[in-house]
């Protein structure tokens, strides 16, 4: 994979690049690799601690050490009416990360999920996020949810109620992974 190593540290009116030069540059920052999972199916959890978020996960292998890994995930779902959000995380294979600082009794996490006073669904656009794994080996990037209130309930892609009515919908949550050259 081609670094722009060879280019000049400035430019100036009149500079003229070698071919090696150009062809580093060409090669430089480019999207080498996507991996994209649609889960469509619905997901219901009650716990207080984070769990996988089934079907939302995706595995990409960098090709070099030195790559980025740019994640893009969002996530529709609801939770309990009238209780505290959810909490969801970006978790790389077992390490959570893109999360907000805890503090005191508030937990870190990516993002918060929330169906409000209906309890029709929410969209959380989890995270949009440059990694650096550092690694040339198989790397898994999902989504974990948890209550904040113990036993209550959150659910993917479908309204809290999910009432058999024409007003009430089923929708897809996604999770991307591409492989930005560095």
């Amino acid at each position: 994979m081609a670094t722009p190593t060879t280019l000049p540290a400035t430019f100036v009116a009149g500079n003229v690049l070698t071919a090696a030069q150009l062809n580093d540059l060409r090669g430089a920052f480019r999207v080498l690799q996507v991996v994209s999972v649609l889960k469509t199916d619905t997901f219901t959890a009650s716990t207080a601690t984070y769990t996988d978020i089934t079907g939302l996960s995706a595995t990409i292998t960098p090709s070099a050490t030195t790559s980025k890994i740019f994640v893009f995930a969002n996530v529709q779902g609801s939770n309990a009416i009238g209780v505290d959000p959810a909490t969801l995380q970006l978790v790389r294979d077992a390490t959570a990360i893109a999360l907000g600082d805890a503090a005191g009794s508030r937990i870190g996490g990516t993002s918060s999920l929330n169906g409000g006073a209906d309890g029709n669904v929410m969209y959380a656009n989890i995270v949009a996020f440059l990694d650096s794994p550092a690694t040339t080996s198989a790397t898994t990037y999902k989504i974990q949810g948890r209550s904040n209130q113990g036993a209550n309930t959150f659910v993917i892609n479908r309204p809290y109620t999910d009432t058999n009515s024409a007003v009430s919908s089923r929708v897809v949550s996604t999770i991307t992974v591409m492989e930005i050259s560095a």
